[in-house]
């Protein structure tokens, strides 16, 4: 049988400043977090509460493929399993670290989609983290049917990032290169040696 990749993605509930820095990230909480599974060739949408079950799926996985998911989301699940180790899941391929690697700086994964797939991310972080104040908000004034649409929009978003980053890693596996925008918005190259 065919091993299984898991693409990963989760939202916040609290921005670093909320937390006392970037080195509480196991203290922002969880909106929303998505997977894709090959094996499963579906999405699986999970809740702060359901984080057990979303680190099983990830250390099942023969493969956990992200975008800066080793030095955030990771950090992150920290916070909600104590058992949790990170190095727990050695096959574990982030792009961000990746293409770092290769260019010598950070890229965004909107300028690596939109140069490579033709297609950028729906929104960004910020908004999600907007969009969980609100549904708090909503969920207070025991509005639930607003709630639910707020939830809905976190979710939307998280799978569809989820989505970019496995038609990114699909396209450098196939084609062993990646395009990105860089500083100055020109298109580039940059060779990527990943497996599918």
């Amino acid at each position: 049988m065919p091993g299984d990749i898991v693409y990963f993605d989760l939202e916040t509930r609290k921005t670093a400043n909320d937390v006392g820095g970037w080195g509480n990230k196991h203290r922002m909480g969880i909106s929303v977090a998505v997977t894709f599974s090959t094996r499963q060739d579906e999405y699986t949408i999970y809740t702060q509460d359901e984080a057990p079950a979303l680190i099983k799926q990830l250390k099942s996985a023969s493969l956990v493929v992200g975008f800066n998911h080793i030095g955030f989301d990771y950090e992150v699940l920290k916070g909600h399993d104590v058992m949790f180790d990170p190095a727990d899941l050695p096959h574990s391929l982030d792009l961000l670290i990746d293409l770092e690697k290769a260019l010598g700086h950070r890229v965004k994964l909107d300028a690596v989609a939109a140069a490579t797939l033709g297609m950028g991310k729906t929104a960004d972080g910020l908004d999600a983290l907007k969009w969980w104040q609100q549904a708090e908000q909503a969920r207070e004034q025991k509005n639930f049917a607003r709630q639910q649409e707020e939830m809905a929009r976190i979710a939307e978003y998280c799978c569809f990032d989820v989505k970019v980053t496995k038609s990114v890693h699909e396209y450098g596996a196939r084609n062993g290169h990646v395009k990105y925008h860089d500083r100055n918005g020109r298109e580039q190259s940059v060779k990527v040696d990943w497996q599918l």
